[in-house]
């Protein structure tokens, strides 16, 4: 008897440690990155009521900067599977760094991330699916999750 159960309890163990990892197969569908372009997949842990949470893709390059506020060009798309209806996100071309114009002083130059500039690239949270983005090579993927309060409050009238 204590035979039957020591596998049963290694494979329960096992399968949610293999659903957090993105197989072949949960990748299949996506296309393969292009030249010149890096696929990052990222894998969500489950969450009570996802609904209540997005995901904000963060793309940049770490550089030498100084005390101006830096950030790079380029152009997030959001793209379907075909015949499969998943989404994906592409980031285009990355442009060269814009930044104010402050006098800084001596010494201030430092590595630091520099992101894509525009409006944040906020997508839905699905545990279900890999969230998968094609970027530049030379480009960093972060990423970070947004929870909503559990409080709400009442808009007055008027």
């Amino acid at each position: 008897m204590n035979r039957l159960k020591l596998p049963l309890l290694s494979l329960a163990c096992a399968l949610p440690l293999a659903a957090c990892a993105a197989t072949p197969e949960a990748l299949k569908p996506y296309p393969a990155a292009a030249d010149g372009y890096n696929r990052h997949v990222i894998e969500l842990p489950a969450q009570s009521n996802e609904a209540e949470h997005k995901v904000e893709i963060i793309a940049g390059k770490t550089l030498e900067v100084d005390c101006n506020q830096q950030r790079l060009g380029g152009q997030w798309q959001e793209k379907t599977v075909e015949g499969w209806g998943y989404s994906y996100y592409e980031l285009g071309q990355v442009g060269p760094a814009m930044s104010t114009l402050m006098a800084c002083p001596d010494g201030s130059r430092k590595q630091a991330f520099v992101r894509v500039g525009g409006e944040p690239q906020l997508v839905r949270y699905n545990s279900k699916l890999p969230l998968v983005i094609y970027a530049p090579k030379d480009v960093e993927v972060r990423y970070r999750v947004w929870s909503a309060a559990a409080e709400t409050s009442t808009a007055p009238r008027q």
